[in-house]
């Protein structure tokens, strides 16, 4: 691919929409923010004039989106259809037979995306080894075809038992339904997940395919704006598993944009760390009604092949891991009926939004409880909003204060640490938990709250060291600009490695890499800017779940993986049994086409010891009291510049405490490397 002058990153939040400009020639960097609409479109576009982008001189555009993620929350989805095996209509519904609380016996799982009215049988059947016991009933077939044109369903998915083994009868109902419905869209489950296991595979596709027309129709006329306003070039659209697909893709595989807009900070997280000398990292993106973490070990960031948008409908495609809770600047601080303090997952949202917004919300919110310790200033965004102090002040003292006999300042520092406390037990959901001491990771706070929350986290999980990117609240943005076109292909392969014949297992490499091959081609990328990485999952016979493990070059033998395998469990279970025997489970293949990423640019430290622009009064976690504390200007502090607590330092979208005790510097790239 050609070298790109000038790059355009847009990503979608709830709240705000961030566009990221990126000039290669100049290395300079632009950052904008627009309020989202009800049209996401129009945002955009709003966000790219705003910045003063000229189209025509734009040569990557990509772009971060919530859309699938909110459809499939709303439940506003076309209407859809499903095809299955006769006796197999309710596997959607039956799912794993679990709750999502179980103790709660009145909280129901959601739904399935697609109703049992609209959920019909087709006498057909495959066995497990992939041969054809029943052929498919076309006369049935037809039939079902004349119910769904006259309920006019949008979209269709397939999914027939043991299709992953022999796709044969699956294609043909597919090949019906598209002679005779063609305005119709037809997903099929050996199309999106050709693996074992029904419920996983049913609800993939299902969920793919009630995404599809919305997705990407949304995707299209995105790319013709684009296009009518000058725009040469492919839009690039950010999925889950890190990489970025074309509309084309999309078309086919719009379930991938499910985790669309929280995987764009966790590879900027990763980036940023990696820039700063730190291979290890955790990402702890923090906005207005949720906190998004990710983790990096060896520069490599944790994936996961079963997610969820809503409990019980998994999604079995690559993603990156993230961890979401409900703790953002807007949550609610709350008693619960035996009177303890809680705080989330209920949110104020962007309206009313928190008591200081005055918009007229009255409850106890994170951002009021920051206000009134001083730790946020009375304006944001460079004067544009103001925050009402009395009225956060209000809010904490009926909602906290009074009900707990507490003056307001302890109620809002209490509020801060409870808060705190469940952000601190997510993160070491996502590392103690899969085995890593997150003491030896370095901490990356970013989104409009996660500054003011860093330095307490760090020093609760006894992290050393807390990275605040230049532009916290873009930062996200800024991820879209960082990936490459990314394919992800699986095959089921079950055997036991002292029984499989590794020739057999590399000509299956072999044939999933065809295919990656003429992914990548569809989407124009050049033979030299592919790149082709193997894995296999493994597991000890008996075990239900795998673990995935790297293939380097061509595959002769086992005793390579099969070593890796082992350490790899030993790290993530503490246990490792070298006289168990090992099978293989699945072969993956990722295929990356390699896109221009910027280079960012690294600034000569110069120590100096910057001087503060105000005073104000802060208090800060513990018990040291009010604390008159200087407030420096990020956009004044250079590379080289050292600040010891106590100290605030405020910028347009996100302000940084810097307690006690704790020293920050601004490295290289003017991230904020605060010492706690």
């Amino acid at each position: 691919m050609s070298p790109v002058q000038t790059r355009v990153a847009v990503d979608v939040g709830g709240t705000f929409t961030d566009i990221c400009v990126f000039d290669d020639d100049t290395a300079a960097m632009r950052v904008e923010k627009v309020p989202s609409s009800v049209d996401p479109i129009d945002a955009v576009l709003d966000g790219v004039a705003k910045a003063g982008v000229d189209l025509q001189d734009v040569a990557l555009f990509c772009h971060g989106t919530t859309v699938a993620t909110n459809a499939l929350i709303t439940r506003r989805l076309p209407r859809a259809a499903m095809v299955t095996t006769e006796g197999f209509r309710d596997i959607i519904e039956i799912r794993r037979g679990t709750k999502e609380d179980l103790w709660d016996a009145y909280k129901d799982v959601a739904p399935p995306y697609v109703r049992r009215r609209d959920r019909y049988e087709v006498a057909e059947r495959v066995d497990y080894a992939g041969e054809v016991l029943v052929p498919l009933d076309e006369d049935a077939a037809i039939k079902v075809v004349d119910v769904i044109r006259r309920k006019k369903v949008e979209t269709v998915a397939v999914c027939f038992i043991n299709a992953h083994a022999n796709p044969a009868n699956e294609q043909r109902m597919a090949e019906i339904l598209r002679e005779h419905l063609p305005k119709v869209r037809v997903t099929t489950s050996s199309e999106v997940l050709p693996e074992i296991f029904e419920h996983e595979r049913f609800s993939t596709t299902t969920a793919n395919a009630v995404l599809a027309p919305l997705v990407s129709g949304y995707v299209n006329r995105l790319s013709r704006n684009l296009k009518s306003d000058g725009y040469e070039g492919d839009l690039l659209i950010l999925h889950s598993g890190g990489g970025v697909m074309t509309p084309k893709t999309v078309e086919k595989l719009a379930v991938r944009l499910s985790a669309s807009g929280i995987a764009a900070g966790a590879i900027a997280s990763r980036h940023i760390a990696t820039l700063s000398g730190y291979p290890n990292a955790i990402g702890l993106d923090m906005g207005g009604t949720s906190t998004d973490i990710s983790l990096v070990a060896d520069g490599v960031l944790r994936t996961t092949k079963e997610w969820t948008v809503e409990y019980g409908y998994p999604i079995c495609l690559p993603s990156i891991e993230v961890l979401t809770i409900g703790a953002g600047g807007g949550s609610l601080a709350w008693l619960d009926d035996a009177g303890a303090l809680r705080n989330g997952p209920q949110s104020a949202g962007a309206t009313p939004g928190p008591a200081a917004y005055g918009r007229g919300g009255l409850d106890p919110t994170n951002t009021d409880a920051n206000l009134i310790l001083g730790r946020l200033g009375a304006e944001l965004i460079n004067g544009g909003m103001s925050l009402d102090v009395v009225a956060a002040e209000a809010a904490i003292r009926k909602g906290v204060a009074e009900p707990l006999g507490l003056d307001v300042h302890e109620a809002a520092n209490s509020v801060l640490r409870v808060a705190n406390a469940n952000m601190a037990d997510a993160v070491r959901l996502i590392s103690i938990r899969r085995g890593y001491d997150p003491r030896e990771f370095v901490l990356v706070v970013f989104g409009g709250a996660g500054p003011l929350h860093g330095v307490d986290l760090a020093r609760e999980l006894s992290i050393p060291t807390v990275l605040v990117p230049p532009n916290p609240g873009i930062t996200s943005a800024l991820g879209c600009l960082l990936v490459d076109i990314q394919h992800d292909l699986s095959s089921m392969f079950l055997g036991r490695v002292d029984t499989v014949d590794p020739g057999d297992v590399e000509s299956e490499f072999v044939k999933l890499e065809g295919e990656a091959y003429e992914r990548l081609c569809t989407e124009n990328v050049s033979d030299e800017d592919m790149h082709l990485l193997r894995s296999i999952d493994m597991r000890y016979v008996g075990q239900w779940r795998s673990i995935s493990v790297p293939v380097n070059g061509r595959f002769e033998d086992f005793s390579g993986v099969v070593e890796a395998f082992h350490a790899e469990h030993a790290r993530e279970h503490n246990f490792r049994r070298d006289s168990t025997p090992v099978e293989i489970y699945r072969l993956n293949v990722t295929a990356i086409g390699t896109v221009p990423k910027p280079e960012l640019p690294r600034h000569e430290p110069v120590r100096s010891a910057p001087v503060a622009s105000k005073t104000r009064t802060v208090w800060f976690q513990g018990d040291s009291g009010p604390c008159e504390t200087p407030v420096y200007s990020r956009d004044s502090l250079l590379a080289g510049a050292v600040i010891e607590g106590p100290a605030i330092v405020e910028q347009l979208d996100s302000t940084t405490p810097i307690p006690p005790g704790a020293v920050a510097e601004v490295d290289a790239w003017l991230n904020l490397r605060i010492t706690v």
